[in-house]
């Protein structure tokens, strides 16, 4: 597994990658010295530039998930959320048929080890507030602001 770290404006974000996928990408205070750069890493990060700029919707990047059958299924279902749009935890329960697991749902998306590319800051609580971001609500804003 190689680590690479790239500054943004709110910070850095860390990419673990192998064998040309993505296994993880965390935001993060400071780079550490297991930064290794590479032409697939960089090409991330490129992809991550043009989303801040309004340039991109999508991303094509290949990933290793790695997770119980429950929170992949969670997991696939935020790649179905539209870019601009956003829905709540309740949504995304009905959508997977666990209509009562909207907590389970939200404890699987606290564990998406792919933050930005795996969508989850386009879920909402049900009342239209943003709730908890691994990145902090002011990130979550950032990102769906973005995204208007």
């Amino acid at each position: 597994m190689k680590y690479a770290f790239y500054k943004f404006d709110f910070g850095y974000i860390k990419i673990a990658y192998a064998d040309g996928k993505i296994f993880s990408l965390h935001f993060c205070s400071n780079i550490d010295k297991q930064n290794q750069p590479s032409d697939f890493s960089n090409a991330i990060y490129k992809q991550l530039q043009e989303y801040f700029a309004k340039k991109r919707k999508t991303f094509d990047v290949q990933f290793n998930l790695k997770g119980t059958p429950f929170q992949m299924r969670v997991w696939q279902q935020l790649q179905k959320i539209p870019y601009g749009q956003t829905q709540t935890y309740k949504q995304i329960a009905e959508a997977i048929g666990k209509p009562k697991a909207s907590r389970a749902v939200g404890m699987a998306i606290h564990n998406n080890p792919i933050a930005i590319i795996i969508p989850c800051h386009r879920v909402i609580g049900s009342n239209g507030k943003l709730t908890g971001y691994a990145g902090g609500l002011d990130l979550k804003q950032y990102l769906l602001n973005i995204e208007k």
